[in-house]
């Protein structure tokens, strides 16, 4: 809730707004007063037809401190109104500390909300009376007050409400605290063990690396004195005497010739031996050697990844044994190696995965991992337990997308996960039917069910890049006045699909402070968002469900651009439109938008207004 919806039902018949606000936080820019309410600052007595603004958190610097509320509430007189806000959030909210102050000055406090700020998490609006005052429902109506029968209501619903708050807070402190022991047990026994296994690694491979010198030296040596032997006389007498006492017409003719040959090479023997080194040198082989051209120098062999990228990591990149559908699904929006039987060592040791993900259906049905987890299939159970070794191994994170009953695969169960996800996978809108399932269906996929939703959670688990990012908005315009502003805000806090940024031209004039204390930038520079919205026209009426609309067809589409046609198309692929949402590389292209379509970029229209 912003600021303004808590405050502007209790303006009636308030004349002046008083700023009293301890700290540095200004809250001019958040009220966005109406004609004839005035602000001013100041620490007179408040009245009749007036409205105190105070502040109470957890940095004093920026929130005030409690002295500052009490001696405000002290100048409280009957009939004036007040609106607290507060730093701390919902369930840490210090309310006991100014309730008894509250009620010792006669203020009743009429209405309480959050608010949708990063430092403001929290309003209350009370009265100075000397009688019991209608609560207020959500719609900021006054509830009918019938006296005792209301008072009765309020302090029957405080005690239980009491009572339950405390029960939960305690559950909430108990889940909290074993969760962070959880977690840091979790973490301790990853370390742990990532720590023994890199050792373990490290001394068996300085163990093979040993035993291959001495292999190597073994061979070489081997070597050497076959090729002397080879080359002795002795062994050349003996053949040639072997030849001829099996041949002796034929053989037995030639050994006198042979011999003399032999004891000829003994004389010169020495010059040639002289002589080898050079032609070595010179790059002939030597005598008896075969030339291996296909050995590197170092005579290591080297595996080549052809998938190798060097640009910079912004989607998620996921080794999963999953099921055709879902890697197709989740390839619009990650990085997808699929993982066989044979090769998902491999490709986790060298794709470098965010996570390895594997989907419990993909065991269940058909395909390569068909029995995995079943105890039907041991090899796949062996095979899987070495993918999930080399995973945690090499450092990366083993999930279990649960999407089936646990009991389909049991032996999953007993495997070492990093986390487990118990969620169906999602659906991609662009599986979806916007004329069968209707514009409500692809909001709520958008928002809860899609694949990208299924992804981000992943990501969150496994801490890879966001697939959401992918949704970031950034609104451009050109607010001239402070009614322009007023708008401009109103409409960005808004939208169900809030914009990440807003670009104008020059921030530094306007009271675009509640923007920044929604989450949302706030620049004058080039749009950083992967989509931009021109919102120039501040006099358009923009629904709330304007940006969300568009980013379901964008989504849906696949394409580069969204807007609206004269003609109303829904839905559908158009040559020409009014762009209303466009893909930022596309925008700062320059290209002219009437020559998109002709140089292949992809423009989807659909209605210009729908209702909220």
């Amino acid at each position: 809730m912003r600021l303004t919806d808590l405050l502007h039902p209790h303006l009636d018949g308030i004349r002046t707004v008083v700023d009293a606000t301890g700290g540095a936080l200004r809250m001019e820019p958040y009220l966005h007063l109406p004609e004839g309410v005035a602000l001013r600052h100041g620490a007179q007595p408040v009245g009749e037809g007036e409205l105190v603004l105070l502040s109470y958190g957890p940095a004093p610097a920026m929130h005030g401190t409690e002295a500052d509320c009490l001696a405000v509430l002290q100048r409280m007189r009957p009939g004036g109104r007040g609106l607290i806000v507060f730093g701390h959030r919902e369930a840490e909210l210090p309310y006991h500390r100014l309730l008894d102050a509250l009620v010792a000055h006669r203020c009743q406090v009429l209405r309480a909300a959050s608010l949708d700020y990063v430092h403001l998490h929290a309003g209350a609006v009370f009265a100075r009376t000397d009688e019991l005052l209608p609560s207020y429902d959500w719609f900021g109506h006054p509830v009918p007050s019938d006296g005792l029968p209301t008072a009765l209501r309020i302090a029957g619903e405080y005690v239980l409400a009491d009572l339950v708050s405390r029960s939960l807070r305690a559950r909430v402190l108990d889940l909290e605290r074993a969760a962070e022991e959880a977690g840091h047990t979790r973490d301790t026994a990853r370390d742990d063990g990532l720590a023994e296994r890199l050792a373990a690694a490290e001394r068996e491979k300085e163990q093979l690396a040993t035993s291959l010198r001495r292999a190597r030296d073994r061979v070489g040596l081997l070597e050497s004195r076959v090729a002397m032997l080879e080359g002795s006389t002795s062994l050349r007498v003996g053949r040639a005497l072997v030849a001829a006492a099996r041949s002796p017409r034929r053989s037995g003719v030639r050994l006198p010739g042979e011999l003399y040959e032999l004891w000829r090479g003994r004389r010169t023997k020495g010059g040639a031996a002289r002589s080898a080194p050079k032609a070595r040198a010179q790059g002939a082989p030597a005598s008896g050697a075969v030339a291996r051209t296909d050995v590197p120098p170092d005579g290591r062999m080297y595996l080549t990844h052809r998938a190798l990228s060097v640009a910079p990591r912004d989607r998620l990149v996921i080794a999963g044994v999953l099921t055709d559908r879902t890697a197709e699904d989740f390839a619009a929006d990650a990085v997808v190696n699929r993982l066989l039987p044979h090769d998902g060592r491999l490709l986790v040791e060298h794709t470098d995965p965010d996570a390895v993900v594997v989907q419990l259906s993909a065991c269940t049905g058909s395909g390569p991992w068909s029995l995995a987890g079943t105890a039907l299939a041991p090899d796949l159970d062996r095979r899987m337990a070495e993918l999930l070794a080399q995973a945690k191994a090499s450092g990366h994170a083993a999930v279990l997308w649960r999407d089936a009953p646990a009991s389909a695969a049991p032996g999953l169960a007993r495997l070492a996960w990093d986390a487990v996800l118990d969620a169906d996978t999602g659906v991609r809108l662009a599986r979806l039917d916007p004329a069968t399932d209707g514009r409500d269906r692809l909001r709520k996929a958008f928002h809860q069910d899609s694949t990208r939703v299924r992804l981000a959670r992943l990501a969150q688990l496994v801490g890879g890049p966001d697939p959401l990012d992918a949704r970031r908005v950034t609104v451009r315009a050109a607010p001239r006045n402070p009614a322009d502003v007023g708008r401009l805000v109103a409409q960005v806090l808004g939208q169900l699909h809030r914009p990440a940024e807003v670009v104008v031209p020059d921030p530094a004039g306007l009271a675009l402070d509640e923007l920044e204390a929604s989450g949302v930038a706030v620049s004058s520079g080039t749009p950083t968002a992967p989509w931009v919205a021109d919102w120039t026209d501040l006099t358009e009426d923009r629904p709330d469900t304007l940006l969300l609309d568009l980013m379901c067809a964008q989504e849906y589409s696949g394409a580069d651009a969204v807007g609206h046609t004269p003609a109303h198309d829904d839905y559908t692929f158009v040559p020409m439109l009014h762009p209303a949402l466009v893909r930022r590389s596309l925008l700062l292209s320059d290209t002219p938008p009437d020559s998109w379509s002709s140089r292949g970029y992809r423009l989807f229209a659909v209605r210009g207004k729908e209702p909220s």
